[in-house]
């Protein structure tokens, strides 16, 4: 028996976030349990604070974020170095 494999995907009505809705939908399998989170829900934006998650779209895959999806979002000192904060 194959296992189910939670899918869910946090978006905020974007045609970005669209586009992934589309995408993940075409490519998962039947095994696949594809939800979509709405970020201006506070429990799901909730949710993506605990999971790390700092922009949309994000792909979360049995619980972690996927490779595609991390490690984005603004970070202070990048913008800085980017001249935020300077006259």
């Amino acid at each position: 028996m194959t296992s189910k494999r939670t899918i869910e995907l946090f978006t905020a009505g974007c045609p970005a976030c669209q586009e992934t809705i589309d995408l993940v939908n075409r490519i998962a399998c039947p095994s696949c349990e594809v939800t979509v989170l709405d970020m201006h829900d506070p429990k799901v934006a909730d949710r993506a604070r605990e999971l790390g998650i700092r922009s949309v779209p994000t792909v979360v895959i049995d619980g972690r974020i996927a490779d595609c999806c991390g490690g984005r979002g603004p970070d202070e000192a990048t913008l800085r170095a980017a001249g935020l904060g300077r006259a």
